[in-house]
């Protein structure tokens, strides 16, 4: 199983940027994708998650309404769509796999990416 994270970079107040977690090693299943961050000299947060299927959908009540999934079955990989950033919103974001259905702890969740560093600033 791997997941690799893309698509940070430094964007304005405001602004928009789509992440990519391009998954391999489960293309079936009962499996759950996650976002989750870490600004420097803080703990990882849960931003979202979706279900496999993607009939499930999970949000961090921070980004609900800014940041939105989309899914490319053929290449397996999920999208994270992100707009209206904010400062806090800086930080290293990682992908993460579970087993099971789109929860909130980072303990719940078995493969990790590596990260993709996200810089919100003017």
């Amino acid at each position: 199983v791997q997941l690799q994270a893309s698509g940070g970079g430094l964007v304005q107040p405001g602004g928009s940027l789509i992440l990519s977690c391009a998954t391999s090693g489960f293309t079936s299943g009962h499996y759950a994708v996650g976002w989750f961050r870490q600004a420097p000299g803080k703990g990882r947060e849960f931003v979202a998650a979706i279900s496999w299927g993607g009939g499930n959908t999970n949000y961090a009540d921070s980004v609900k309404g800014r940041f939105t999934f989309s899914r490319d079955r053929i290449k397996n990989t999920v999208y994270l769509q992100m707009s209206s950033l904010k400062p806090e919103d800086t930080a290293v974001y990682y992908c993460s796999r579970r087993v099971g259905s789109p929860l909130k702890r980072p303990s719940e969740y078995d493969y990790w990416g590596q990260g993709t560093l996200v810089t919100v600033s003017s």
